[in-house]
């Protein structure tokens, strides 16, 4: 695809960042034009709910580059503007106003969004989201000591949240519909320790349980439970999960199922549009099927894919999943997915604030989840990577190093 001259990148989150700035690394000599519809250059989005939320780090050290950055790497990035329309006939992308941008390639990396509480009372002063810098300095001058915090889902997000919210001193009580927390994404040992750590620190839970109802006259005052109870509140935090955004996409004629459909080049249904990032379907290369990611790891790689393709690269080697979660002095991270396991080995002492679970399908390793654990975290990752398999003896064999074990599973 040497003959593209004009690139758009409608999304200047994480994704979009990183395309913008890897094509020109790749020695792409064409235009760039980076959209953003917040007003800030692209940051990363895992702080918001940890140290940006605590106030431990300030906003410039969110930012992935400098402003500055991408005119000096001639890149024309708009912030606060919308793309409307895409007419792929004539190869245009419209903003709102009217504006129209000629295109080459066009990489969407327009994100998710919050998904809503669908309950009356969900737009009282008071109940806040988290997904922009924006939300977050909007729920920061009334994240106080001694405020009655309801967190609504006990996903990352919401135990990320209740954290820093008990760190900070505010009481904290976190609605599940779920039996336990983390029920999508892991293990029920591994729920069940971060759901003790929580307790231990005053969080509390209430599990099995759906709010009904937001109640309050000028702010809100309490959650209604379906069950009739109350939970009094000066704040509530909705983190109920994201959805992938796809309505320009599904506007424009593309293939979308749960996200926009891409091949392994991150190609859409029309050869001129990628997509990259939280909004995509995408072939899992370890798994043999298609899945969305909701990751920094997603977001970074996909946009490494699209610059190789379109400066005519080859193509990046790819990784295993990764995520993480910081919770106290807790470090989770995740490699892999963990959907089908049929056997869970743990290795380390959960006691101890130190163990690492291995989730095996058939022998092969699938994920590992690492709690202040970084080397089975790397190993565990190589090991994904390669498609090893490895006996569950050896992985939980504390009296050998954990680089042994995994060099014996890839020789």
């Amino acid at each position: 695809m040497s003959d593209i001259g004009r690139v758009v990148i409608v999304g200047a989150g994480q994704a979009g960042g990183e395309a913008a700035i890897r094509l020109r690394q790749l020695g792409f000599k064409g235009d760039i034009t980076l959209i953003g519809e917040e007003p800030l250059p692209p940051y990363q989005r895992p702080p918001l709910s940890k140290k940006y939320l605590s106030g431990d780090m300030p906003l410039d050290r969110l930012l992935l580059k400098p402003v500055e950055a991408y005119a000096e790497e001639n890149i024309t990035l708009l912030t606060g503007k919308k793309v409307v329309w895409i007419d792929r006939a004539q190869k245009k992308a419209r903003l709102e106003g009217g504006r129209e941008l000629a295109y080459d390639a066009l990489v969407l990396a327009t994100g998710s969004k919050v998904r809503e509480l669908p309950v009356a009372g969900a737009d009282l002063p008071g109940v806040h989201v988290l997904r922009t810098a924006g939300d977050v300095d909007g729920l920061r001058p009334v994240f106080q000591a001694g405020k009655r915090l309801v967190v609504v889902g006990a996903g990352y997000i919401g135990l990320e949240v209740a954290a820093v919210a008990r760190t900070l001193g505010l009481e904290v009580t976190v609605l599940e519909a779920a039996a336990r927390p983390l029920a999508r994404v892991t293990s029920p040992e591994v729920s069940g320790f971060f759901l003790d750590q929580h307790v231990a620190k005053g969080v509390r839970f209430e599990l099995s349980a759906q709010a009904a109802v937001i109640k309050g006259e000028d702010r809100v005052r309490a959650v209604g439970l379906k069950d009739g109870r109350e939970v009094p509140c000066d704040l509530v935090l909705a983190g109920i999960g994201i959805l992938p955004d796809v309505a320009l996409a599904e506007a424009a004629g593309l293939t979308v199922q749960d996200g926009i459909v891409v091949d392994a080049q991150m190609r859409t249904s029309d050869p001129a549009i990628f997509a990259i990032g939280d909004c995509v379907r995408r072939p899992l290369a370890q798994y043999g099927r298609e899945g969305r990611l909701e990751s920094v790891h997603n977001a970074i790689e996909g946009g490494k894919i699209v610059a190789a393709m379109i400066a005519g690269q080859p193509m990046p080697a790819l990784e295993a999943p990764w995520f993480w979660s910081d919770q106290y002095d807790l470090k989770l991270q995740i490699a892999g997915l963990s959907a089908g396991y049929d056997q869970l080995v743990l290795r380390g002492d959960m006691a101890k604030r130190a163990f690492a679970a291995f989730y095996l399908k058939e022998g092969k390793l699938l994920a590992v989840d690492a709690v202040n654990s970084p080397a089975e975290f790397l190993g565990g990752k190589r090991m994904i990577e390669r498609g090893a398999s490895v006996a569950p003896a050896a992985l939980s064999d504390m009296s050998k190093p954990f680089k042994e074990i995994m060099n014996a599973a890839l020789a």
